[in-house]
């Protein structure tokens, strides 16, 4: 079973997910389980077919899992692996160094920003997984050395807190 955290919109759900034979699965949405069948798109069309619990849907996916378009509107998605630590790699001394390889989704503070520990500082996308970066500890935020887009591979410093 994979556990996910999935923000659509600003509604933010804890999801467990087992896959079942092909194209199918049995997701658990905060407490509540639901029977789901899907089919994968072919030759790039971005439509996709599933049915919940005997109910059909149409949706389109973007492929970043940015967002999500039903037949009622476009959505924000957000999807971060609950089962992956995104923690940061030992260094004690302010730098904040990237977890795991990936690109850089967002960054929420900028030089001078006071930060206190815990504080999300930037998110990190890896295997379409949004990985919430928090600060170590309270200081000020000296330097960010990453941009929106941007790779960076494991251990790299992300940004600098005195």
């Amino acid at each position: 079973m994979s556990r996910i955290q999935v923000t659509i919109d600003d509604a933010t759900f804890e999801v467990d997910v087992q896959l079942g034979g092909p194209g199918q699965a049995t997701v658990i949405v905060d407490g509540q389980a639901l029977d789901v069948a899907f089919t994968r798109p072919q030759n790039d069309e971005p439509v996709e077919w599933m049915r919940v619990d005997g109910r059909s849907y149409e949706i389109v996916l973007d492929r970043q899992m940015h967002w999500v378009r039903s037949a009622r509107r476009l959505h924000r998605l957000a999807v971060h692996d609950a089962e992956v630590q995104a923690a940061r790699p030992a260094g004690g001394d302010g730098r904040v160094k990237a977890p795991i390889p990936g690109s850089i989704a967002r960054v929420l503070v900028e030089p001078g920003a006071q930060v206190q520990a815990g504080q999300p500082l930037l998110v990190l996308e890896a295997m379409k997984m949004e990985n919430q970066i928090n600060a170590p500890r309270a200081g000020t935020v000296e330097r960010v050395n990453v941009v929106v887009g941007q790779s960076v591979a494991l251990g790299v410093v992300l940004l600098e807190i005195a």
